[in-house]
């Protein structure tokens, strides 16, 4: 007898375990993809300039989230374009930052040096903040209006002419 209410036990354990089991994997399944109108993930990273920042540290100003990469070509065709939108916004509560997923940091270096990116850089070589944000492809931009809300989500390269210019200026 006491063998069978030990089976039972072992089996009521395994039936419990299965089902948390299925609901943690079901869980990773849902990855959160953020869109338009939804509140940004908040997130903290180092930026190049050694500065600890993350979307609560622009309160009050808009903030252009750019998610690319080294070897990514329109990443590469686009550096020029954003660079430029950068010094167009500079000092009109808009601020700029480029968080890159180059896992291999030669690269990153050589890109932003090559390319003289202005805005502020952060390297997220484990791809954590894209990931949090939904990003699957690079480029990917996150224009986060002054409240923390996301205004617009480009996917790809993105229009950098005024008047994506006086579209931000405006938020």
């Amino acid at each position: 007898m006491t063998k069978t209410k030990t089976d039972v036990a072992i089996k009521i354990l395994i039936g419990c375990l299965l089902v948390a089991l299925v609901v943690i994997i079901a869980g990773t399944l849902n990855e959160r993809v953020v869109k338009a109108g939804d509140t940004a993930p908040d997130f903290t990273i180092t930026t190049d300039r050694g500065q600890k920042i993350g979307p609560s540290n622009f309160g009050g100003k808009v903030l252009v989230l750019h998610f690319w990469a080294s070897w990514c070509g329109p990443c590469v065709d686009e550096a020029p374009a954003i660079n430029e939108f950068e010094k167009k916004v500079a000092g009109s509560g808009v601020v700029v930052l480029g968080v890159s997923i180059d896992t291999n940091e030669a690269a990153y270096r050589k890109f932003i040096s090559r390319y003289q990116v202005a805005f502020q850089t952060a390297r997220d070589p484990d791809a954590n903040i894209s990931t949090m944000y939904g990003t699957f492809k690079v480029p990917e931009t996150y224009i986060i209006d002054r409240t923390g809300k996301v205004a617009q989500k480009i996917i790809g390269e993105g229009d950098w002419s005024d008047a994506t210019v006086n579209y931000v200026k405006s938020l």
